[in-house]
């Protein structure tokens, strides 16, 4: 029998019936879910939550592999709006949240210092270095920090406020400025520009820095004025272009200095395009006594990285923020990737250093995919000597129980019922679909996406059974079964690589 679409019985009317105003299971990605962002952020946790969160108060490394749909993404977001509210209720020992999870730009600039050969190998990501992550990740803090100032935003919840970094110590301003140089990857004005603004809101006035440029300037003029002196003119003779060559000795001196320090610092920061003109510029308005000792990002190892981290946790010790908190997801994403598990592998494997997971002050939430954790087993002695993923809080997987996608269920329907009464999953079904029954069909089903598009698919195929005048309010347990089978089926597929899913 052919029904028209009009006279179906609506998904909207179903859930209604059993006290539910919205549709729990209509999206799949945390980022975008505005029933998880609304009702199910600060209530529904993973059974491992607290080993993965720890306290605010001693944040501490955390590194997950968990397989598609377990829900990285929304566990990312918890710990950020955890820790958003925990620096609401404090004035000192916050945390400072660094999201590392939009990649593509860094890989794009990158890609770009690659030769053709290297980039259209398999393994374009063979020589990302960790000091490749401290960059993106300095770059990411600082930024914002800059967009504090130079944009000064009104509503500042965080305490990043222009007043509050306007008013470190000069040192502090210094730093800000000097990292600003190296990292601040902002788009939305000239580089050069967007500095000097930031160096004007920071009040840093260089007067030193421009004295070789003034000599230069008054001595050139001077010989001028004395070109149209004819006895000093015949006196000096050759002399009156070889003073002025020589008082602009400094000043080029100087120059090649910081021309060939930004060539350095340009070849060696490959996660920004920087122009190394504009960067000899930046460098040469700051105090010559303010530059000397300061560590610069031209080696490709060492400790200048460190030691310019330590700096930054220096200026956000100074505005209450004890620790960084660095927040890392969705690294199976970016197009140079592209999901290969060899190459999440290249682009993941510097960063498990436990001098840097052990860094002060540093915590990082690592949330990567299971296809990537298949590696660990198979390296060598000398990484789990590097990585010692055994003092991590490593959880291997994020694994779900029949018992906990039924609790989550659950849980995301009374988030979206009309009353304050649970609404239990199982009220959907039939008298003959046991509890049992249920825990057993969504163990199967693995992860939260994989319930949420069954559950959803269920629906739809239950309302298409009814019409709008005759509807049945509970779904059977023949539909409940073929749905089943079929979703397994549709599974097995997509978890071999030739379906979606």
């Amino acid at each position: 029998m052919h029904f028209d679409p009009a006279g179906l019985m609506k998904i909207e009317q179903f859930l209604s019936h059993h006290g539910v105003t919205s549709n729990p299971f209509g999206q799949e990605d945390a980022s975008i879910d505005p029933v998880f962002r609304e009702h199910c952020i600060d209530g529904i946790r993973h059974p491992a939550w607290d080993k993965i969160m720890g306290s605010p108060r001693h944040p501490a490394t955390s590194v997950v592999f968990g397989e598609k749909g377990s829900g990285k993404t929304a566990i990312r977001l918890q710990i950020a709006r955890e820790l958003e509210q925990f620096n609401s209720s404090v004035e000192s020992g916050r945390c400072f949240i660094i999201e590392y999870d939009e990649f593509n730009p860094f890989l794009d600039c990158y890609s770009e210092c690659l030769s053709q050969r290297v980039r259209n190998s398999d393994k374009p990501l063979a020589q990302w270095r960790l000091c490749d992550h401290i960059d993106a990740m300095l770059s990411l803090g600082v930024t914002r920090l800059v967009d504090r100032v130079v944009e000064n935003p009104k509503d500042v919840s965080d305490g990043l406020s222009r007043k509050a970094i306007c008013g470190i110590d000069l040192m502090g301003r210094r730093n800000l400025l000097l990292l600003a140089a190296f990292y601040d990857f902002s788009r939305d004005a000239p580089r050069f520009q967007r500095w000097n603004q930031l160096r004007k809101s920071l009040k840093y006035f260089s007067f030193k820095s421009e004295w070789q440029r003034a000599l230069g300037v008054l001595v050139s003029v001077l010989m001028i004025v004395l070109v149209f002196n004819a006895p000093v003119r015949d006196f000096l003779g050759w002399g009156l272009l070889v003073i002025p060559l020589l008082s602009w000795g400094p000043w080029a001196w100087k120059w090649i200095r910081h021309q060939f320090l930004s060539r350095r610092i340009t070849r060696h920061i490959r996660i920004i395009n920087h122009i190394p003109a504009i960067l000899r510029r930046t460098l040469g308005r700051f105090d010559p006594e303010h530059l000397d000792g300061q560590p610069y990002p031209v080696k490709d190892g060492g400790d200048d990285r460190y030691e310019l981290l330590r700096r930054f946790q220096g200026i956000l010790g100074s505005l209450g923020y004890d620790h960084i908190v660095v927040i890392v997801d969705r690294v199976d994403e970016p197009h140079l990737i592209n999901g290969s598990p060899e190459r999440m592998r290249d682009f993941l494997w510097p960063l498990l250093d436990n001098k840097f997971l052990k860094q002060e002050g540093l915590a990082l939430k690592l949330l990567l995919p299971s296809d990537v954790g298949a590696f660990v087993d198979r390296e060598e002695r000398e990484f789990y000597d590097r990585s010692r993923l055994d003092k991590q809080n490593l959880i291997r997987f994020l694994e779900w129980t029949g018992e906990s996608l039924y609790d989550l269920a659950t849980d995301r329907l009374s988030a979206c019922s009309d009353s304050e009464s649970t609404v239990s999953v199982k009220q959907l079904f039939d008298e003959s679909v046991t509890e049992q029954e249920l825990i057993g069909a969504f163990s199967r089903l693995r992860v939260p996406r994989h319930l949420f598009k069954f559950l959803h698919r269920l629906l739809i195929e239950h309302c298409t059974r009814h019409t709008d005048d005759s509807p049945q309010w509970t779904i059977s347990q023949d539909t409940m079964r073929t749905n089943l089978s079929q979703y397994t089926r549709d599974l097995d597929a997509f978890l071999q690589g030739t379906g979606t899913g």
